[in-house]
């Protein structure tokens, strides 16, 4: 199942996007040595180091992907971080004003998503939540051994009954991009739209690429980081 999902991960649509971004670090396109080791790594399914205990105190095999989805893992909140900027900057790029983690949508459970446009968006103001599942998670391999990007649109359903209420005064859409790639469909259809949005403000027609190369890059730069947090202090290599 492991293998299955790999495989069919790297053939999902825009899941290897980092391969064809131009290295240019003013445009933070550059991956350092080790983030390319550990991308090229879990992309062909091959050893990327020995087998050790993680700080959390589960048995790491030499695939070392079990630091992707650890809970103890900082490098979690910084990939969701950048991934929401990245999102956050694109619709400010676009010209259309948004805000980050914003207040007062929702009164009935406090829950908030990870930005809203300030201005309609196809007749309501957007709301978007940012997640990454880990196509490799135990709690996956069922769904993504079977489909590409099956953790992606589950975490979109999860996503969509969660901010439901907000739902009933604005639109929502969950951008779910899983570790190795997949985008769920409705999160790329936003990201397109984007990419086009942006496009007719800067009259480059290639900004849809570079949206998604930069979202491809913020990826493969979070896995390294989750990789090297499951050795304990001492044993991994800074990166």
């Amino acid at each position: 199942p492991h293998h299955t999902a790999r495989l069919l991960a790297c053939q999902a649509p825009h899941s290897g996007d980092w391969l064809n971004a131009w290295p240019i670090s003013n445009c933070g396109l550059r991956l350092d040595d080790e983030a390319i080791r550990v991308a090229i790594g879990l992309r062909l399914g091959v050893n990327l180091c020995a087998p050790h205990v993680c700080p959390c105190s589960t048995l790491v095999d030499a695939g070392g992907t079990h630091g992707l989805s650890c809970r103890r893992s900082s490098a979690r909140i910084i990939r969701h971080g950048l991934i929401n900027d990245l999102v956050y900057r694109a619709f400010v790029k676009a010209k259309i004003p948004a805000s980050k983690e914003p207040l007062g949508l929702n009164r009935v459970d406090g829950k908030r998503p990870d930005g809203s446009t300030l201005i309609p968006w196809d007749g309501k103001c957007l709301t978007w939540d940012v997640t990454v599942p880990d196509t490799f998670a135990a709690s996956h391999l069922q769904k993504t051994s079977r489909v590409a990007g099956g953790a992606a649109e589950e975490a979109n359903s999860r996503n969509c009954d969660k901010y439901a209420n907000i739902m009933l005064t604005h639109d929502f859409c969950a951008i779910a991009c899983e570790t190795m790639g997949p985008i769920n469909e409705s999160g790329l259809s936003l990201l397109k739209k984007l990419g086009h949005e942006i496009s007719k403000a800067t009259g480059d027609p290639r900004e849809t690429a570079f949206l998604l190369q930069r979202l491809s890059i913020i990826i493969q730069r979070g896995n390294s980081m989750a990789f090297s947090n499951s050795f304990r202090e001492g044993e991994g290599n800074d990166s």
